[in-house]
């Protein structure tokens, strides 16, 4: 991807003039081509030759059980333990979650505003725990024990939500309104059992969602081309193994949901999440495990406290006035210095009381290193552009619970013999998500290439931006498909809710769903692309947690949504927009409620997309190029 987006602020604070052998300040992409010198933040050009390499110490080393020594340990062979988890383990839970608002309403006769909340809530905190298992993975158990617990508390978690619909007990009893037999809620205990199964799942979840992609790429020394070459593949077969998984539970699982049984339709995703577990556990001798290296949030808390103990200090012109000690993290690359927070620079400024008589730091909370002081900036820099892609969840999450209620009142049939379940339609987002990557890959890449004359096409932050605009296209879909839905309905007669009858086939629907599928080619991949990139790279667990952290508050503040909207178009003498009769409910003014929101969160991505700046990192290897010509032009990762 283009080391700095089209979108980016060409002017900045500049930096007080720093020269040092060894380090230089990469801000960028300002390596002008086909030149030896790069800037130093103002425009002063310094020599290439003068950026540092990191320290290679620990280079070719990896904190594991073992080393770098791929012959015993990870590699290709670990691959059918841990794809076979993680299929599994997807196919299991998105089983359970594309239909479960039919079995709320269904079986638990919940009404459909509140088994939407209670979706939403048990969805937002299964993509919220991941933030506290990628905190345990990254700082004190490893990823290797966060996925191994994780999976044994969903099949928990599974196994107690099939319990409710295996035993007639634990649900309340069948109704028949039409026979005169009232439909009664679930008891106290009855609710009790229900939740504790999503609280359980929702733990679960916290363990498996932010390790597992990186505990797959941890198998591959990623310090070799071949290594990396086999990143990409196990990434490919990945999101491959995904894409069958939910294609499976869309159609397999949902349709013995509606027309074999609850029963087994909830007791074969636990037994898929069984068979993830003892998959995943069968492999454990051939695994790298990567020790954990600490807290960062220790670390960032001792930047803050240093700056604001040191915040009556001047900004020093030396680099050397910096405490910038040899890099020693083998998960690390090293940041360069930066012109952004620059306050946060006075916590790695030296003084004499800073140090011991041995030379070693003897107060961390007082005296950080750049290092620190850099990967701290990163985190800051990446929360504006994180919270922005909150808006695209809370679309998306529509197509979850509402829309299924839309498919749910229209025609489904595909002949005289067949009929889409309701929960069946993500299958279309599904499809194109899946027809869309190849599609981006071969032909639109290329194209922006050629229109952008960069080298990588269309920058991260430029596919985010088009991704949330199609997350707001597909509201629009969705509005105008539930407004003609609504007005056949009542053009029949059909004031009072009813399945049966409407002749509008739930195609309709196909656009929402559709576009919505591209809306995630574009943003969501891209925005996980856009975090492991721009994170440290010891803190890619808490990355990757982060874009699950995004779902839950997308699935919160949909649910947020829901209850003020319900409650306050649903006073007296107001026309409830989410009226459990969705005849007489106005779904379509709700949709766009959610564009509108949608199209605000736009205009202030925009924004900060300007002011981001991507990572850069001093690089030995990229430096060396660049002095032997191998390579005219310094620019960050992403």
């Amino acid at each position: 991807m283009a080391a700095q987006s089209q979108m980016e602020l060409g002017s900045l604070p500049a930096l007080p003039k720093l020269h040092d052998p060894k380090r230089s300040v990469i801000e960028g992409n300002n390596a002008e081509e086909g030149s030896n010198f790069t800037s130093d933040g103002r425009g002063t050009k310094v020599p290439v030759e003068s950026i540092l390499a990191f320290d290679h110490r620990n280079q070719g080393e990896k904190d594991v059980e073992g080393s770098f020594d791929h012959s015993s340990k990870g590699g290709w062979k670990t691959m059918p333990f841990i794809i076979g988890n993680e299929a599994c383990e997807k196919l299991a839970t998105l089983g359970l979650s594309s239909n479960l608002i039919v079995y709320l309403t269904s079986k638990f006769h919940m009404p459909s505003v509140t088994a939407s909340y209670v979706i939403n809530v048990w969805l937002g905190s299964a993509n919220l725990t991941p933030l506290l298992g990628a905190f345990l993975s990254d700082s004190y158990i490893g990823r290797y024990w966060t996925i191994s617990l994780g999976c044994m508390a969903s099949v928990i978690g599974m196994g107690v939500l099939s319990l409710t619909a295996i035993f007639p007990q634990f649900r309340p009893p069948p109704c028949n309104v039409n026979a005169g037999t009232p439909c009664r809620l679930a008891t106290g205990g009855q609710n009790a059992l229900l939740y504790s199964s999503f609280t359980v799942m929702a733990i679960g979840a916290g363990g498996i969602r932010p390790c597992s992609v990186a505990f797959g790429a941890d198998q591959f020394d990623y310090t070799s081309e071949k290594g990396k070459r086999s990143i990409q593949s196990f990434f490919n077969w990945y999101y491959f193994s995904f894409t069958i998984s939910m294609m499976v539970a869309l159609t397999i699982i949902v349709y013995i949901q509606d027309n074999v049984s609850w029963s087994w339709g909830l007791v074969i995703p636990t037994s898929l999440m069984f068979l993830s577990v003892t998959s995943f556990l069968l492999g454990a001798k051939l695994y790298v495990r990567v020790r954990p290296e600490g807290s960062s949030l220790t670390s960032f808390l001792q930047v803050l406290v240093g700056a604001v103990r040191k915040r009556h200090l001047s900004l020093p012109s030396q680099i050397s006035d910096y405490h910038d000690p040899p890099h020693i993290g083998v998960l690390k690359s090293r940041m360069a210095l930066t012109d952004q927070f620059m306050f946060l620079n006075k916590a790695s400024i030296k003084i004499p009381d800073d140090f011991k008589e041995d030379g070693s730091v003897a107060f961390p909370w007082r005296l950080c290193s750049l290092q620190q002081v850099e990967e701290l900036k990163s985190v800051i820099r990446i929360a504006p552009i994180w919270s922005s892609t909150i808006s695209i969840f809370v679309c998306l999450a529509q197509l979850n619970t509402l829309s299924v209620l839309q498919a749910q009142m229209m025609d489904r049939h595909v002949g005289k013999h067949f009929q889409i379940p309701a929960g069946s339609f993500g299958i279309f987002t599904m499809l194109a998500f899946t027809l869309f990557l190849p599609i981006y890959d071969r032909f639109i890449v290329p194209f922006s290439r050629r229109m952008t004359k960069n080298g990588k096409g269309i920058t991260l932050l430029q596919r985010m931006g088009i991704g949330m605009a199609l997350a707001v296209i597909s509201m629009v879909f969705a509005a105008t498909a539930e407004r003609k839905r609504r007005n056949v309905a009542l053009s029949h007669g059909f004031m009072e809710q009813t399945r049966d009858g409407i002749t509008m086939s739930a195609l309709w629907l196909v656009p929402q769903y559709s576009v919505a599928g591209l809306a995630e080619a574009f943003s969501a991949i891209g925005q996980i692309e856009f975090l492991y990139s721009q994170f440290p790279e010891n803190m890619r667990s808490i990355a990757g947690a982060l874009f699950f952290l995004s779902m839950a508050l997308g699935n919160y503040l949909s649910s947020l949504i829901v209850s003020i909207v319900h409650n306050t178009t649903g006073r007296p003498g107001h026309h409830n927009w989410l009226a459990q009769n969705l005849n007489m409910a106005k779904l379509d003014n709700f949709y766009w409620l959610i564009a509108g929101y949608g199209t605000l969160n736009l205009v202030y991505f925009l924004i900060i997309a300007r002011w981001y700046r991507y990572k850069a990192t001093v690089n030995d290897q990229t430096a060396k190029a660049s002095i032997t010509g191998q390579d005219k032009q310094i620019s960050p990762p992403v």
